[in-house]
């Protein structure tokens, strides 16, 4: 055993070992001292003639025991090449093993201790300073130098958070409950360190990771370092970069919580969003987005010069489709599968878009940027069709100011009417039992988190319910009310040619308006004997009215039968499917 320790000691004494395996043959080497001045004092014994057989068994006993349980580990160590957590996890269940023997258990424990001091040196600079000094990849966390800051707000798939510092698969026993705490400690200290702040966890003699006892106070030290850590970094994003700031300022431009300045915006850019996606200057359309937030209330907003536009190159079901992260409630086709309209505008691609800064883009990531957006392109769409259908309403308003009421005009009258209903309605639910509601109920919970990772988990659930019962996760839905805004905005476009007719018969000579009284009191018979250009008018009205009805009605068995599993859907249910009813 001896030989075997001495080998062991010389071989472990070298730079490769680590740290672990240093302090352990330290540890192993005074042990070697203490046998050395057994056998001295043996042989001292023995030149006195005062040594006998029986005498030597004796005053060797204590040292066998160790010995043999000592040279049984090393035995496993070098078989294995242990080094750093191996070594330690080894020591302390031999030590478990020996619990008859108390003089060898003592020893291995004393061993464990003394092989655990550099160890521990390495964990209190993590949890005290959050920095990694391991010179020999002996710690249970690892770095992933490749991962920046930068990342978060570039790519969406990124793992920053979760990858930058991870644990490996060998983690001392003793630190093995408290190493998710040790991990989160230390990556909340290295984001303060980041963001050019030297906080540092107050240390007292107490506090010191010295040694690793039965009584557990290392762990009490652990969990203060989490405290205090934890604390330190949510005041610091709180209010030093006013995340809650950061976060309403989102919410009024990219869910539409204050629109005055969209309205201004979509006034004086509607020429330029017109144009397909590829010919559309976005350097022009962010003159223009300032323009607009300069004229309105959204200036005295200190971040919204952090609003940004860009221009997507494909419509919204297909972007969904791309991003397979999200959790759809149906099967979807892969997105080569989507037809593509044949041709889109601005209108269906634009998108804002917000410069978030370390360390708020921990919080606001590009996934999270990108989920806003999702739901800022379903508004801004549902917007541009009410205000379509409500210049559609205006000429029909200014035709009754002339008293020209004829059958194409009520008829369209009514067909405008309800899909201004069904629009209208559709922004209702998704403003006031989606948006606001869920907003409140995250802000409640923000005022109220311990840990930045709470933050970032009530936010993300804030998304993903928010894109859920915005039916942007429905692709059935979602499609069919892509459906339904189409044959409004081509309803809309097509109103035009009421305009044309009516301004062919206020440009006759003698308008007869009598005429136009009669056509309101006419029997269903005598409506079908109308004049060849205006059945023509009707006969296109009456097409948009079919299919805008049976989109309608084909809605409301998806809307009943997913309502089981999605109880939202019964509000939204109840909005839509009330529209055209009278």
């Amino acid at each position: 055993s001896y030989l075997l320790i001495t080998q062991f000691v010389e071989s472990r004494s070298q730079f490769k070992s680590g740290l672990v395996n240093h302090a352990f043959a330290s540890a192993l080497r005074t042990l070697l001292l203490d046998y050395q001045a057994m056998v001295a004092q043996l042989e001292h014994q023995f030149r006195l003639r005062k040594l006998s057989v029986q005498g030597l068994w004796f005053y060797c006993q204590p040292m066998i025991g160790s010995m043999q349980a000592l040279s049984i580990v090393i035995r496993k160590a070098s078989s294995n090449n242990f080094i750093g957590s191996a070594v330690l996890n080894l020591l302390q269940s031999q030590a478990k093993a020996m619990a008859g023997d108390h003089v060898v258990r003592s020893l291995l424990e004393k061993m464990s201790q003394c092989a655990s001091q550099a160890y521990l040196g390495i964990l209190e600079r993590w949890v005290y300073e959050g920095v990694i000094d391991d010179p020999y990849g002996e710690f249970f966390i690892a770095e992933n130098k490749s991962l920046q800051k930068e990342s978060l707000t570039r790519d969406y798939d990124t793992k920053y958070w979760q990858k930058r510092y991870s644990l490996k698969d060998d983690i001392p026993s003793f630190l093995a409950n408290a190493a998710e705490t040790i991990l989160t400690t230390g990556k909340y200290l290295n984001v303060m360190r980041e963001c050019g702040h030297s906080i540092q966890v107050p240390v007292s003699e107490n506090s010191k990771l010295t040694t690793v006892g039965s009584n557990h106070r290392y762990l009490e030290c652990i969990k203060a370092a989490y405290d205090f850590a934890s604390g330190e970094l949510l005041n610091l994003i709180k209010e030093k970069y006013d995340l809650m700031g950061k976060l309403r300022s989102i919410k009024h431009y990219l869910l539409l919580d204050q629109g005055d300045f969209l309205v201004h915006f979509m006034d004086i850019s509607r020429e330029e969003l017109m144009k397909k996606p590829d010919e559309i200057s976005v350097e022009k359309l962010q003159s223009l987005l300032d323009l607009a937030l300069r004229s309105t209330a959204a200036v005295a907003d200190p971040c919204h010069e952090d609003l940004t536009c860009c221009v997507e190159r494909t419509t919204l079901m297909k972007r969904l489709s791309t991003l397979k992260d999200l959790q759809t409630s149906q099967t979807v086709t892969s997105s080569s599968d989507i037809e593509e309209p044949i041709s889109i505008t601005g209108l269906e691609t634009f998108s804002l878009s917000f410069k978030v800064r370390w360390p708020l883009s921990l919080v606001i990531s590009r996934k999270a940027l990108t989920k806003y957006q999702l739901i800022f392109r379903f508004l801004f769409h549902c917007k541009n069709v009410n205000r379509q259908l409500c210049a559609a309403w205006q000429l029909h308003q200014g035709l009754r100011r002339v008293d020209m009421q004829g059958i194409a005009i009520s008829v369209s009258s009514l067909l405008c009417r309800d899909m201004l209903k069904f629009i209208n309605s559709l922004l209702h639910y998704l403003t006031f039992e989606v948006l606001e509601p869920n907003w409140h109920v995250m802000h409640s919970r923000l005022q109220t988190a311990k840990s930045i990772d709470e933050v970032i988990q009530h936010h993300d659930f804030f998304l993903e319910k928010c894109l859920r019962e915005c039916l942007l996760l429905s692709p059935v839905l979602l499609k069919k009310l892509e459906k339904m805004k189409s044959i409004c905005l081509q309803y809309a476009a097509a109103a035009q040619w009421l305009i044309s007719y009516s301004s062919d018969t206020t440009n006759s000579d003698s308008p007869n308006l009598e005429k136009y009284k009669q056509l309101k009191l006419r029997t269903p018979s005598q409506k079908l004997k109308v004049t060849s250009e205006n059945a023509q008018v009707i006969e296109s009205i009456l097409k948009f009215e079919r299919e805008f009805s049976g989109e309608l009605e084909s809605l409301g068995p998806i809307l009943s039968s997913s309502s089981r599993a999605e109880p939202y859907l019964t509000h939204l249910a109840q909005w839509l499917l009330g529209v055209g009813r009278d």
